[in-house]
């Protein structure tokens, strides 16, 4: 970290494919870059084997933070109130908290992985000594020019594109229902762990779950999965023909795009 009045350069990872690809866009325009990921301590596996390999080829370490406390600490902290859309403590928590305590009071310029293709902004920080930077926007780059950074790397695409459409903690309040059924195939002991987090309050009747009005009990059923199974193909032959990435994308405008570039 820099103390000495320079200008640091900073570029946030997520696990995810644009952050990537943006490091390895940048790896040789800005020699002093910082890298850093912001560990909530439940991603999926197939996320730190891919920072592991990304970390590699950078040529220097992407710094962890968090490591001290994560989301079971601070759900506790929380009363276990689940995370939701309209109460993201996660990220205000675990993700914009520790990057704004990773920089300080030092002048920042922080390079976001937003697309020339995409009509949304990344996060953005309200403090004065933190400038924004797209290079993909200033550059014109859009999702098949990182789909080639990533192949000319040797990186690829992270192994959960298979069935997710974006990083960040397993049990995500964003994903699709077609997704937890991902979770629960590729990883039925995270889903399991997923599972123990929903809660039942017997005095008032109200629900806590991942998903609104459904259960992951409720959603594992073998009827149920078929259901938002058939529904996903169908949605897939009429929209957005191909492979599972064209399906879900990771362009959702109402998701935490911190989380999720």
């Amino acid at each position: 970290m820099m103390t000495d009045g320079r200008t640091r350069h900073v570029l946030g990872l997520s696990g995810g494919k644009d952050s990537s690809a943006l490091a390895v866009y940048m790896r040789d325009r800005v020699q002093d870059m910082e890298y850093y990921f912001c560990d909530t301590g439940k991603e999926l596996a197939e996320t730190y084997e891919y920072l592991d390999r990304l970390e590699a080829y950078l040529g220097k370490p992407i710094v962890r933070l968090n490591e001290d406390r994560g989301f079971d600490h601070w759900l506790h902290i929380y009363g276990d109130y689940l995370p939701s859309p309209n109460m993201r403590w996660c990220t205000k928590i675990l993700k914009l908290k520790p990057f704004e305590q990773f920089v300080g009071d030092d002048n920042v310029v922080s390079y976001v992985a937003i697309r020339s293709d995409e009509n949304r902004e990344g996060y953005i920080s309200t403090k004065p000594n933190i400038a924004a930077r797209f290079p993909f926007r200033e550059d014109g780059l859009g999702k098949a020019d990182i789909l080639r950074l990533l192949e000319k790397a040797g990186l690829g695409l992270p192994k959960y594109y298979e069935w997710r459409s974006r990083s960040g903690c397993f049990f995500c309040f964003f994903q699709r229902k077609i997704e937890w059924v991902g979770l629960l195939e590729y990883h039925p002991d995270l889903y399991c762990q997923a599972m123990t987090y929903e809660k039942f309050d017997q005095a008032t009747g109200q629900r806590y779950t991942w998903c609104q009005g459904e259960s992951l009990e409720e959603l594992a059923m073998p009827e149920r999965i078929a259901a938002i199974k058939a529904q996903a193909a169908m949605e897939a032959k009429r929209n957005r023909p191909g492979t599972l990435v064209d399906l879900f994308g990771n362009d959702d405008p109402t998701a935490c795009l911190i989380c999720s570039l």
